[in-house]
């Protein structure tokens, strides 16, 4: 094999998570550019052009039930079952106010059009108005019977009007102006038969629509509260809005209306344009006068089967010609706009936003530059994404159950190919250019758990099954632009395996076939006939994946017992084993031409291998469940993982980049350790101590700590180089001063530096830096231990002086003097001089023997003290 550029590491470049809960609550910014959505206890912000999650605000154990959003964007308002109402500012992410609201939980909230009043919708029947400002409640209003759905503003805010829908199936009018014992409820509304489920208000102010679950849209004049017409819809709905003017839906609904066959000659000005969105899943655009549907999309977008995932359940439309939101029961956001393009004008599905794609089973990279990702996740579609923006760009709808495995290919006449494998027991075959299915295999008794094409002719594709059988599916003769699909035959079945296949893969060279099952063991089979070849046993658990080395004659198996071996095809031996996972290894695939492979487990890891060195190169930890699928581009060797968590990671090579950033931060080090050493010849020490801390130099601060407390003159430095560090710097001198401090040489620099920080810094600072508690609780043993040694020097000191005192070693320490006038040091001088001489002469007559040995003594000692002062 020749030189190889090996990767050292992977760098997550895009991820795509879970950012919508089943039945939560959304809210649409007043620009479009932005949609707040509940996950749970989270609020996700979410850009709209690419699903992308901007920020996260994380809840405190709270499900969320109701979210607004202030006219200006800057607020966004939240409640849930706790009955606390929370304004968080969108800038910095953090609650600012928060007050407790009414007795149930909330159901529904809206801001005024001023952004000074907040109304909320409570499931214990009442409808109150909050200050926004004050966070204290301005109106009570009773009179429900039921929970209150929805609250909605008049638009005009000149107009004090306030809408409630409830499941009492009536919708009341509030007046806002009335006070004290007056009038507070202008109307009652009660022309559905269920509950009311969506309530707008026209354009002009002056109509209002109300939608139920009793099939029918009530349109009413807010004259006189008198409902001018009934449309029956025929379907159960969860919204209605109205069509505002200056906006292509504008125009659209007008080339509607005058295409329609049921217009009277006379137009009538009172009649009022609306869009439903109900169970079935279509968007229809009516018009009141005469109840006329004026469109009807043709067929659903939701390609969902199950028939409680198969409607809408809100919808809102984006200011900016943005389009119509519409959001699905299956946690999708379509995003609908109108071509005019085309010979007659129609509504497009132009974008199509994941919430939520719940358990990943495969995935597989799509295209001729594998700009797309093809994903199949617990649904019986595959949703393909587009790899720069991350949205759903189409799907493939087709099974009846859940689609449990893929593979992709380009064949040769240019088109992309996808087959896949689901729980209905048959594999279809996909033109994924002309999003149709071209055919369908039928056969297999079990669940499809693998497919795979072939790498070289992509003229057949074999499936492995829970019914323990291996096939090969030919695809000659299909045609690719087929608008019915064929019926796909099989050239060859072989019982592979005593238990259920779990993963196949095909040769380079189309000539083998290798199989994993759930009896611990992987066969490699010679095609076309399925002749058996070898059997590679040695795992003690089931076998996951499987794939041929894109050099030699090997096989790479992944299993359930944490390892990952590599197999000679010629006799079945064992080459290598991989071991590092912490539980069972799901997928493997090569990498850089067989010199290297990815591996990704129940353990939520991915890991990078060198093959020729058997050594893990690096581990990342991006998930929190296990990961199921793990696709490699052919050509730019991206990598995506996903799994359980819902989550898809695209791994993009990163050793380039990484090296070239290792460069340039060692060529700043080396013109920043250059700044210092000038800093320090300048004898600019604040200066050099800051570009100490900031290149992570302990050694050389605690040369200049050293420095300037051996220089007394200098010690006002270190006060000022103090004052100038953060607390994150703080944080880290302490860490310093805590290895200092454990070696008794540099105890009594440490200890002068600690005092000098903890003298600028007061202790309700101190105790907010980050793990300041660890820290000091490695500073105070050996602080004690230090203390406790100098004590035992100081009393060590007293008792060697008091003996060398008593031997007439030493003098006795004279007493301090004191500055004495010249007269009085002059008598005290003739005073000691007269009483020396008097005890001389007494001691003369008395003892003169004593005279003499103590003139020897006195001789001694004088020449001790020579000795001593040399």
């Amino acid at each position: 094999m020749g030189t190889h550029s090996l990767k050292k590491s992977y760098r997550c470049s895009r991820s795509l998570k879970q950012f919508y809960g089943p039945k939560d609550p959304f809210v649409v910014s007043s620009d479009g550019s932005f949609i707040a959505c509940a996950c749970g206890e989270d609020i996700n912000i979410v850009d709209s052009s690419d699903s992308s999650v901007k920020s996260t605000i994380e809840g405190e154990s709270d499900r969320l039930t109701a979210l607004a959003l202030s006219p200006d964007d800057k607020f966004l308002f939240s409640a849930g079952h706790s009955r606390q109402i929370r304004v968080w500012d969108l800038e910095t992410l953090k609650c600012i106010r928060s007050w407790k609201g009414p007795e149930g939980a909330v159901m529904g909230m809206a801001c005024h059009a001023s952004g000074g009043l907040l109304a909320t919708a409570g499931a214990d029947s009442k409808v109150n108005v909050y200050d926004v400002d004050g966070g204290f409640a301005t109106h009570h209003f009773k009179g429900h019977k039921g929970v209150v759905g929805s609250v909605l503003f008049h638009p005009d805010a000149s107009k004090n009007m306030l809408f409630s829908a409830s499941e009492d199936k009536t919708v009341r009018v509030w007046d806002l102006m009335a006070k004290g014992t007056e009038k507070k409820c202008f109307a009652i509304l009660h022309k559905h038969l269920s509950v009311v489920t969506s309530i707008a208000v026209s354009e002009d102010g002056w109509t209002l629509l109300t939608a139920g679950r009793d099939k029918v849209v009530n349109v009413w004049d807010l004259h006189d509260y008198s409902c001018k017409t009934t449309v029956a819809t025929y379907e159960v709905l969860e919204a209605v809005i109205t069509v505002p003017s200056g906006t292509p839906f504008a125009s659209f609904v007008a080339s509607l209306d005058k295409k329609s066959k049921k217009k009277k000659k006379t137009a009538s000005q009172d009649s009022t344009h609306f869009i439903t969105f109900g169970e079935r899943g279509l968007v229809r655009i009516w018009k009141s006068e005469g109840s006329v549907c004026l469109y009807e999309q043709k067929t659903s977008d939701i390609t969902v089967s199950s028939e409680a995932k198969r409607g809408f359940t809100a919808a809102t439309m984006l200011p900016s010609d943005r389009g119509l939101l519409c959001v699905t029961a299956d946690q999708q956001f379509f995003i609908y706009s109108v071509v005019e393009d085309l010979e007659e004008p129609e509504l497009v599905l132009s974008k199509r936003l994941v919430g939520n794609n719940e358990e990943i089973a495969d995935m597989k990279f799509l295209g001729y530059e594998e700009e797309f990702l093809a994903v199949a996740t617990n649904l019986e579609e595959v949703r393909v994404y587009d790899v720069a923006t991350m949205s759903c760009s189409y799907v493939l709808a087709g099974h009846e159950e859940v689609v449990l495995s893929l593979d992709t290919c380009v064949s040769s006449s240019g088109n992309i190919l996808v087959v896949t494998g689901s729980k209905d027991k048959t594999v279809r075959l996909w033109n994924a250019t002309s999003k149709s299915c071209i055919g369908i295999g039928t056969g297999h008794n079990g669940d499809i758990l693998a497919v795979a094409f072939a790498k070289k002719s992509f003229s057949f594709f074999v499936s492995g099954s829970g019914d323990r059988t291996l096939k090969v599916w030919s695809i000659d003769g299909i045609p690719e632009d087929s608008e019915e699909p064929m019926d796909l035959r099989t050239r060859s079945v072989v019982a592979a395996h005593d238990k259920d296949i779990n993963s196949v893969a095909v040769a380079r060279n189309d000539s083998l076939v290798c199989t994993g099952s759930e009896d611990r063991t992987a066969s490699v089979w010679r095609l076309p006939d399925l002749v058996h070849v070898v059997t590679l046993k040695g795992h003690k658990r089931r076998v996951f994946s499987v794939e041929f080395s894109p050099v030699d004659q090997c096989v790479m198996t992944a299993s359930g017992d944490k390892t990952v071996k590599i197999w000679a095809i010629s006799d079945g031996s064992c080459l290598k084993t991989f071991e590092g996972h912490t539980s069972s290894v799901l997928r493997a695939s090569f990498i850089t031409d067989g010199t290297q492979f990815v591996s990704c487990g129940a353990d939520g890891l991915l890991k990078l291998w060198n093959v020729n060195t058997s050594e893990c190169i690096a581990t990342y930890d991006e998930h929190e469940d296990k990961v199921w699928a793990l696709a490699v581009g052919k050509k730019t060797e991206m990598v995506a993982t996903g799994g359980g968590d819902a989550v898809i990671n695209l791994w993009h090579d990163s050793t380039a980049s990484d090296k070239e950033d290792e460069f340039r931060k060692e060529e700043e080090a080396i013109l920043r350790g250059q700044e210092l050493e000038n800093a320090v010849l300048d004898a600019e020490y604040t200066k050099a101590i800051r570009l100490a801390f900031e290149l992570r130099r302990p050694h050389k601060a605690y040369e200049l700590f050293a420095g300037l407390c051996k220089n007394r003159e200098l010690g006002q430095q270190i006060v000022k180089a103090l004052q100038g560090l953060a607390k994150e710097e703080f944080r880290l001198l302490f860490e310093y001063v805590r290895e200092w401090n454990t070696k008794p040489s540099r105890c009594h620099i440490a200890q002068f530096v600690l005092y000098q920080a903890f003298n600028i810094l007061p202790p309700t600072e101190i105790v907010q830096v980050k793990g300041i508690g660890e820290l000091l609780e490695g500073l105070i043993p050996y602080s004690q231990r230090h203390f406790t040694r100098m004590d035992r020097y100081v009393r060590s000191s007293f008792l060697l002086d008091y003996t060398l005192g008593e031997m007439s070693v030493i003098d006795p320490e004279p007493d301090t003097e004191y500055p004495k006038d010249k007269k009085i040091e002059e008598e005290e001088e003739v005073v000691i001089a007269s009483v020396e001489k008097d005890s001389e002469e007494l001691t003369n007559k008395e003892t003169p023997s004593r005279k003499r040995k103590s003139q020897k003594s006195k001789d001694r000692s004088s020449k001790k003290r020579q000795v001593i002062e040399v």
